[in-house]
């Protein structure tokens, strides 16, 4: 039950991430240089593997539910960005036929096709394009019909709900499994392998950091400040980058009040909002947060909300991102 709770909370802080990614952010908002290690799409040459050595197709999804695939996918769609992006990584971008308007910005999309409202699926909609398979990020669920395509499933189609992950491993199986269902093993292999050679590295350089510091990890703004504990992959980051979480003491997503921030005293501040036009100058002016060593140091940091809130790969570029704000003498 405490798990499903921290889900939820985790999901409300996503919404809230994934409608920032909506609003136009004002650039001067990241003073971060961009990560020198993209999040790279398998390569198209990528050689596949024997048949006899790819694993078989999934038969059930990542709840265990079953499912039965079609014997060919020529046209997708895909609900919530995280699906959308590891989809395009794994090389079928140019099969989604329809996603939803918060994968907008993904690149490897064909333009004007991120029309449905992820918390509110149109499933005649969804009929009218008769895809031949549907991903639906676990958010859709967890906030509407516990089955929003119930109709879509009773016609044939095969719909799969991507649980919502709080952990870096859990988020290489996503892109394990999806490669698995589009049979293309091989470039989910290539993906996971990449993700895991970034870590390394950072993980290498934080063992050489003799000085921690500690890191208030902010994904909305006062009145209600929303942060994480441990459980998240936000947090999981923060401690792979070398630093401390001054909230690991707590579970999941969660409110915080201006007085824990002030006995807190992080050394660092980094900020995922980009809804308000200088998230940093916002911090940076609340009353009272002058007393907080982050602040009167200027170190105040805003980072993509779409490289650190959204379950794909490419949370190894908000990794980066994290490590250079919180030690810039070790990481660029």
């Amino acid at each position: 039950m405490r798990r499903n709770i921290n889900i939820f909370l985790g999901l409300l802080a996503i919404v809230l991430a994934l409608a920032a990614c909506g609003a136009g952010a004002n650039p001067d908002a990241t003073p971060l240089p961009s990560p020198p290690v993209q999040a790279t799409p398998a390569p198209a040459d990528t050689p596949a593997q024997p048949a006899a050595e790819n694993p078989a197709r999934p038969t059930v999804d990542r709840e265990g539910f079953a499912i039965t695939l079609p014997g060919e996918i020529n046209s997708i769609i895909s609900i919530g960005p995280s699906n959308t992006e590891i989809l395009v990584a794994l090389g079928f971008g140019d099969k989604i036929i329809s996603t939803d308007r918060h994968s907008d910005n993904v690149e490897g999309i064909a333009q004007g096709i991120s029309v449905l409202d992820l918390m509110s699926l149109d499933a005649e909609f969804v009929l009218e394009q008769n895809p031949d398979i549907i991903f639906v990020i676990g958010m859709t669920r967890v906030f509407g019909d516990d089955d929003p395509l119930r109709l879509v499933t009773e016609a044939g189609i095969t719909v799969i709900y991507m649980p919502t992950s709080v952990s870096i491993a859990e988020i290489m199986e996503d892109i394990r499994f999806i490669a698995a269902v589009m049979d293309a093993h091989a470039a989910g292999e290539y993906i996971i392998a990449d993700m895991q050679a970034e870590i390394e590295a950072i993980r290498e350089i934080a063992a050489t950091i003799t000085e921690t510091r500690t890191v208030y990890f902010e994904i909305s703004p006062a009145p209600t400040m929303w942060t994480l504990g441990i459980n998240t992959f936000i947090h999981e980051m923060i401690e792979l980058a070398g630093a401390v979480n001054i909230f690991a003491d707590k579970d999941g997503w969660v409110g915080v009040a201006d007085e824990a921030l002030l006995e807190a005293n992080p050394d660092v501040i980094i900020t995922s909002v980009n809804h308000i036009d200088d998230p940093v100058a916002e911090i940076m002016g609340r009353p009272g947060w002058d007393a907080i060593t982050a602040v009167r140091n200027d170190d105040v940091f805003a980072v993509s909300p779409n490289y650190t809130s959204r379950q794909s790969h490419n949370i190894i570029r908000g990794l980066r991102e994290i490590a250079i704000a919180v030690y810039p003498d070790y990481f660029q």
